[in-house]
């Protein structure tokens, strides 16, 4: 006998809309959005998309009314609720445009819940295109299969983050100069989490002492090699989320 097809299948194009979905909604689609599905993807009338909100979780929809700039969809069915996401905050330098963009993208594949930009004396890049950011989140996230998408804080300087840090969350700290393994120190602090990541020239030593001294803050160490920002966050969070998150 054989085997029934998975609906909708693997390959089905995948989208976040921000607005709320609900079963029997109709919605305009154009602009990037139906350029993609009918110029890329080449889609028909009454095939499946996947759409997800960041708040009810993701659906099925077919397409319906296709035009030259815009088309419709028109919501069927309720996948899957919006997903329990591990409380990590990354809050990271900016770092040169390219890296920033993977730095991002990668937090959101990994699983992360907020990405929080912090400005210090060294860091280079001291003007972001949040919007740009934005979009690298989303497009993760339709890549990836979240239902969550990680919200995106405007840029705080660091005196001002440790100033009004939460009580209740650890800052794990990725010192260069040395601190407790990072799964040790992980395993050992359970709960609301953030990872610390400096600029590519690091912390000057009064940065390091401020962070040092501030009580939710726990120095770790990624291991006798030099990383670069940008791997040094993705490390990071891999080895948080194997201690304490949804792997």
């Amino acid at each position: 006998m054989p085997a029934t097809p998975a609906w909708p299948p693997e390959s089905t194009p995948r989208l976040f809309l921000d607005q709320r979905l609900e079963l029997g909604a109709h919605i305009r689609l154009d602009g990037p959005q139906a350029h993609y599905l009918i110029a890329v993807m080449r889609i028909r009338d009454g095939d499946p998309i996947k759409l997800f909100d960041d708040a009810t979780g993701e659906w099925l929809a077919l397409v319906r009314n296709i035009r030259k700039r815009d088309l419709e969809v028109e919501i069927t069915g309720h996948l899957c609720p919006r997903e329990a996401v591990p409380d990590l905050w990354l809050v990271a330098a900016p770092i040169r445009k390219g890296r920033i963009d993977w730095l991002v993208e990668k937090a959101c594949e990994l699983g992360v819940d907020r990405v929080v930009p912090v400005l210090t004396r060294r860091t280079v890049v001291d003007r972001l295109n949040l919007d740009r950011l934005r979009a690298h989140l989303i497009e993760a996230a339709e890549q990836c299969g979240r239902t969550a998408l990680p919200s995106l804080a405007e840029p705080a300087k660091l005196p001002a983050l440790l100033r009004d840090w939460p009580t209740d969350r650890a800052l794990f700290f990725a010192d260069e100069t040395g601190g407790a393994p990072a799964l040790d120190a992980m395993r050992a602090r359970p709960g609301p989490a953030a990872i610390l990541i400096g600029p590519e020239g690091g912390f000057d030593p009064e940065e390091r002492a401020a962070i040092r001294a501030h009580p939710q803050a726990v120095g770790i160490t990624l291991g006798p090699r030099i990383l670069r920002a940008d791997t040094a966050a993705a490390a990071a969070v891999a080895l948080w989320m194997a201690a304490s998150g949804d792997w």
